[in-house]
């Protein structure tokens, strides 16, 4: 690993139980102030954050091991981040692109049809969220092919706008009661390796939706296919080889866009820059999200210049997509993933937690797979002899691993898988600090 330096100390102390008196008091505060629709998922509030350790408000250093979703890949305060942003706010924090334009907005878009997949002409626009990169990327869909359907797949996560919700898979807590959603959107089955029929390729997995896809919409009817590379709400879910490829191929050949949902893949996260790479996949359209600038709001679309510019002039954009200052972070972010070749650190974080989490399944019997790519790791719980999902022991595994210091992120359409999505930066003693609290409370949990 590149050596770092860090603003804080890369270690777990924890100096209260958690939550502490002063995040119990934010708690109280919080129920008389703030909406109860927002979850927080840790009940603690933070204070400081640096490289993979979150200092609470009560002074406990937390091991971060979710990058609030796969965004701080950087660190939560990188220093060349944080010097982007000052320098930049002290000129200007807004003047809306499509007012006033500024260069950072234009240098973005060079850095995104230089580093995403394809050598062809491409075309940018940023907003603020993935859920808006997902809607504007079936909006320009729709309008240079004329046509109306859109396929997204089971287990699938693209956002909590109402028609990112009708993409979306899961009912609870994302849908449930905000119906109704957009219509013409079709739910295709995924490649879910674990949990297909034994023996099923991705090939025969794809020709399987193709079917389906001719059958019930018709490829005259349809307008994009959208898909995570490797999905994230959802499971951490790693198709098998040749399903996208499939697909993609026969989106290319019926004039059909391929959207490669890479807001939680991209940026270094699985060890390309975007995971699309993996598969030799090149999408239509990419949507992009979270790692892209340090945790600063920023979305991105990147995508086939003939698409994109079919879209007439003010039918894309936002009065804050593409904010100044989040660009200038966006381009302190990239150059840093440059300088530290954080795509090949994510290969170092695999190579170092997938025999550790392999051997922890081995050891326990409750790891029915073990999964990812990079730094977007996963393991399934079940119970014991069963593929049968066992979300109650996720949710306590994740529970006792924060009152030790470490915080683990949850997933999955059954509840019942934990996510590592560590920030790149993270030390190896940390990481593997980390690690061996999940596998002691693992063992502990299952004995």
């Amino acid at each position: 690993m590149t050596p770092i330096s860090y603003r804080l100390p890369q270690q777990r102390n924890l100096v209260t139980s958690l939550p502490g008196p002063r995040s119990a008091a934010l708690t109280t505060r919080r129920k008389a102030a703030v909406a109860a629709g927002v979850g927080s998922s840790v009940p603690v509030y933070v204070a400081d954050a640096d490289g993979g350790v979150i200092v609470d408000v009560d002074g406990n250093s937390l091991i971060d091991l979710g990058s609030g979703i796969a965004v701080t890949s950087v660190g939560a305060s990188h220093p060349a981040v944080a010097a982007a942003v000052a320098e930049q706010a002290a000129h200007f924090t807004h003047t809306c692109f499509m007012v006033t334009p500024y260069e950072g907005y234009v240098r973005v878009a060079e850095e995104l049809a230089a580093l995403t997949p394809g050598q062809h002409d491409k075309r940018t626009v940023l907003f603020n969220s993935g859920a808006e990169a997902v809607e504007n990327a079936i909006k320009v869909a729709r309008l240079a092919t004329g046509k109306t359907a859109v396929v997204a797949f089971d287990h699938a996560y693209h956002g909590r706008t109402n028609l990112t919700m009708a993409l979306t898979a899961k009912s609870m807590p994302y849908k449930a009661n905000f119906g109704p959603f957009a219509p013409e959107v079709y739910r295709m089955p995924m490649s879910y390796p674990y949990r297909d029929e034994a023996g099923l390729t991705g090939e025969q997995a794809a020709q399987r939706v193709i079917s389906r896809m001719e059958a019930q919409i018709g490829a005259d009817s349809l307008a994009a296919i959208i898909i995570e590379p490797v999905q994230g709400e959802g499971g951490f879910i790693v198709p098998a080889p040749g399903f996208l490829g499939t697909l993609a191929e026969w989106a290319r050949q019926r004039e059909v866009v391929f959207i490669a949902d890479e807001v939680q893949t991209g940026f270094a996260r699985t060890g390309a820059w975007f995971a699309s790479e993996h598969e030799d996949i090149v999408p239509d359209i990419i949507t992009m999200a979270k790692g892209i600038a340090g945790g600063m709001p920023l979305a991105a679309i990147t995508g086939r210049a003939d698409l994109l510019d079919e879209v007439h002039p003010g039918g894309l954009g936002g009065t804050y997509g593409g904010n100044p200052v989040a660009c200038a972070a966006a381009l302190a972010t990239l150059d840093v993933m440059r300088e530290l070749d954080l795509p090949a650190r994510a290969r170092e974080i695999e190579a170092a937690v997938m025999p550790k989490l392999h051997a922890l399944a081995a050891e326990t019997g409750v790891i029915g797979d073990v999964r990812g790519r990079g730094a977007m790791i996963a393991i399934e719980l079940v119970r014991p002899g069963t593929s049968e999902p066992d979300p109650v022991l996720t949710k306590a595994v994740a529970a006792e691993a924060l009152s030790r210091g470490v915080v683990l992120l949850t997933c999955g359409t059954y509840g019942n898988v934990i996510r590592l999505l560590p920030p790149l930066v993270i030390s190896d003693e940390l990481l593997a600090d980390g690690l061996s609290v999940l596998a002691d409370v693992l063992r502990e949990q299952t004995r």
